[in-house]
């Protein structure tokens, strides 16, 4: 007879929506089953930032959209904004069909942290936030094309708010604990940071440092530091990229661009031949251009107007760049496993005191055994202002979760539990009905 642990595992599949095989994380690479993947793809949010409309929902624009990403030959696309209150199955099965991914950023305008001052970051961070960011892996952890979640962008987007990096680790280690106690896979948690020059490389060992509950499964940047000279391509050499690679060459997670693109003072995506080479690929796992649509800041590579999109120059030559850059082949000097980096120091770019991390909220705790709850959309009236936020230090190894997502029980020594981890091993009422899917499943294949 089979044991519960497989009988979970079966439960998992039977519940999973696509047809996509889930990305994971080994050793500094993803991989898709055994084969390596790299990300390849483009940020995707018309209406911008400012219009924060979630894409998926625009059924007919998405349908028109999808054959742009046919051509552009991507497997990724990047949303910043979702409504996590509204059913996803129509859009995100329109991207497995066409064999896409999602990167999905987990915060929202309304819902997110507020970096302004040490009081703004302690106060944002609660439980009616926590609720939001919760929701949204409610809504999206079932669909097997997810491929990862973001715990924030540009948080840090400058040497003076570094002092928000403890907060959105803290985020970071919420969401990973989240999954582990509620989902029915695993699903990588990362951060996608500024390049802001002084502070890069601290921002990368700071994910990437501490107990395991702690540190992020991945490591992204936005990367404009490729830009076309007047009458020629700037290059490997003169974008600095070398040192990035000496840098980052030993970093055991996963590494890949979550926005590039200059558009100084012309476009020609040089950098996309260099992406998808065995130059970077014993580090990075590819990146995402950005943008699809034309915004005010006019990054965009297809124009917006009256529902109809019209392809720009960049889209061509972007897609003509996707085209020529061929993958490198078996794991492309990827390694299979590091050593957890060393916390970065304070001085006097890096305003990070020490190693430990906020207490999630107190009212936040519940969550992680009973669930998200209702969640609030794109409509709710915001966290800023709203809920208790964390009051104390954690403890080192306190977002341990209390089981793991094949529905067995975590091991017991492997985090110390603190004020803000839970005491006892639980198994979510989700989980007890998916395995009664399987179940079902496996009768009517006995007929």
């Amino acid at each position: 007879m089979k044991n519960f642990a497989t009988i979970a595992a079966l439960a998992a599949v039977a519940a999973a929506k696509g047809n996509l095989t889930p990305i994971t994380v080994k050793g500094n690479a993803f991989y898709k089953g055994n084969e390596r993947f790299y990300v390849r793809g483009v940020a995707y949010q018309p209406g911008g930032a400012a219009d924060a409309q979630d894409p998926l929902l625009d059924i007919e624009g998405l349908k028109r959209d999808v054959e742009n990403f046919k051509k552009l030959g991507i497997n990724t696309i990047r949303i910043y904004t979702i409504d996590n209150s509204k059913n996803h199955d129509e859009g995100m099965k329109m991207l497995d069909d066409a064999g896409i991914y999602l990167a999905l950023d987990a915060n929202t305008p309304k819902y997110s942290l507020n970096r302004e001052n040490e009081k703004t970051l302690r106060t944002s961070y609660n439980e009616e936030y926590l609720r939001s960011v919760f929701a949204t892996i409610d809504a999206f952890q079932d669909y097997s094309n997810l491929m990862v979640l973001f715990s924030g962008n540009e948080v840090i987007n400058a040497k003076n708010n570094s002092n928000a990096a403890p907060y959105v680790k803290a985020v970071t280690r919420d969401m990973k604990q989240y999954i582990n106690n509620r989902s029915p896979r695993q699903i990588p948690v990362g951060y996608s940071a500024a390049d802001v020059a002084e502070i890069i490389e601290q921002q990368a060992l700071y994910f990437d440092c501490g107990t395991e509950d702690e540190r992020a499964d991945f490591f992204a940047f936005n990367d404009y530091s490729w830009c076309d000279f007047k009458d020629k391509l700037q290059t490997f050499e003169g974008a600095g990229w070398p040192a990035k690679m000496e840098t980052y060459k030993n970093f055991p997670k996963p590494i890949f661009l979550s926005e590039h693109g200059c558009i100084e003072p012309n476009r020609q995506w040089g950098e996309v031949a260099a992406i998808y080479s065995e130059k970077m690929s014993a580090v990075y796992s590819g990146g995402l251009a950005y943008e699809y649509t034309v915004e005010p800041n006019n990054y965009g590579i297809v124009e917006l107007k009256d529902g109809k999109i019209e392809p720009n120059k960049d889209f061509e030559s972007l897609r003509e760049a996707y085209s020529k850059a061929k993958n490198p082949t078996g794991s492309a000097g990827a390694k299979e496993s590091g050593t957890p980096s060393k916390c970065p120091p304070k001085d006097d770019d890096w305003d990070v005191e020490g190693t430990l991390l906020p207490q999630i909220p107190a009212k936040a705790v519940a969550f992680m055994k009973d669930g998200a709850g209702k969640a609030p959309g794109l409509a709710g009236a915001g966290s800023h202002f709203a809920g208790t936020p964390s009051t104390g230090t954690a403890t080192p190894g306190s977002g341990q979760a209390t089981r793991t997502p094949n529905g067995q029980a975590a091991p017991a020594n492997s985090g110390a539990q603190g004020a803000s981890g839970a005491n006892s091993v639980e198994i979510p009422m989700k989980f007890f009905g998916m395995i009664g899917a399987s179940v079902l499943l496996g009768v009517a294949l006995m007929f």
